[in-house]
């Protein structure tokens, strides 16, 4: 039986067993739905039982699934533990980063080759996605998390304080001469933001009925809208440092209203991984980073 079973085959059944979903499965491992739905078909079919009750939302194991994963997972971690250490004999070793999508496109990537070239002897392998990873899996050392924390058994590290403010093209920031003058633009919308419009509106005394013509489920994507010149976007000048640095967007209201700021971006670890290195090398990097000493 075990000739007939694959490796990748096993990964499929891990990840869609730990995700409830095969539609999750197959995003986290880059695969289309029918090609993690046919990987289970043909692993149910070489051991010959079924691992998964598909009429369940989320899908369920099989009594005869949960038994198998218990088994899988405990190799995977086997085999996981088993790279880390080879890893670190070669001089070399691993942080395993999950970031908020917008931080990650937008601040942390371009400024990794930094980080980097300061500790030649790390790996870095840096996941997005705007699920919280499980630390109980061992999948991560870290999650740069937005919005609030709800895992257990963590250290949570406020990355840094925010400002919210309008932000749009250099063309678009000549008419907008006061807050008022938002009301006859597009306002474009961050579905997921903690700070939206109506916030910023009420610290500024308006009432505007704000005309969204575009939303966006994550900050990156509203920024670049509102660089090409679509509408106004509220975001953080944090996610927006390159895109004000470069003059693709300016913030028409600086010194002429007010702002808002709020600690949007948390890094994430469980307590027992602080004193890692490698942990602890990202910890005082970010905190030199956001705190413009880069390099300290």
């Amino acid at each position: 039986m075990l000739s007939n079973v694959s490796l990748p085959g096993l990964r499929v059944f891990e990840t869609v067993a730990r995700r409830g979903s095969f539609k999750a499965a197959a995003a986290e491992l880059n695969l289309s739905a029918s090609a993690v739905s046919h990987a289970i078909t043909n692993l149910e079919r070489a051991m010959g039982v079924a691992l998964f009750e598909r009429e369940a939302r989320p899908v369920r194991l099989t009594v005869s699934g949960e038994v198998f994963m218990r088994h899988v997972a405990a190799a995977f971690d086997e085999l996981r533990r088993g790279l880390e250490v080879v890893a670190a004999q070669q001089g070399r070793q691993v942080l395993r980063l999950h970031s908020a999508p917008s931080f990650a496109s937008t601040w942390l990537s371009p400024r990794l080759p930094r980080f980097l070239a300061g500790h030649p002897g790390i790996e870095v392998r840096l996941s997005a996605s705007t699920d919280y990873c499980r630390f109980d899996t061992d999948d991560f050392d870290a999650d740069i998390v937005y919005g609030p924390v709800r895992a257990a058994g963590v250290e949570a590290i406020p990355v840094a304080e925010e400002t919210v403010t309008p932000l749009c093209a250099p063309a678009l920031a000549a008419r907008i001469a006061t807050p008022a003058d938002l009301a006859a633009v597009n306002l474009i919308l961050s579905d997921n933001k903690q700070v939206r419009w109506p916030h910023w509106f009420e610290a500024n005394g308006l009432r505007i009925a704000a005309q969204h013509s575009i939303r966006f489920d994550r900050s990156s994507l509203a920024l670049a809208a509102a660089a090409d010149g679509l509408g106004v976007a509220l975001e953080s000048t944090l996610l927006a440092e390159r895109d004000l640095a470069a003059g693709r967007l300016v913030a028409p209201l600086a010194g002429r209203s007010a702002d808002l700021t709020y600690v949007g971006h948390h890094l994430v670890f469980p307590r027992e991984t602080r004193h890692r290195r490698v942990v602890r090398s990202f910890i005082e990097w970010l905190h030199s980073e956001v705190s413009g000493r880069p390099g300290d």
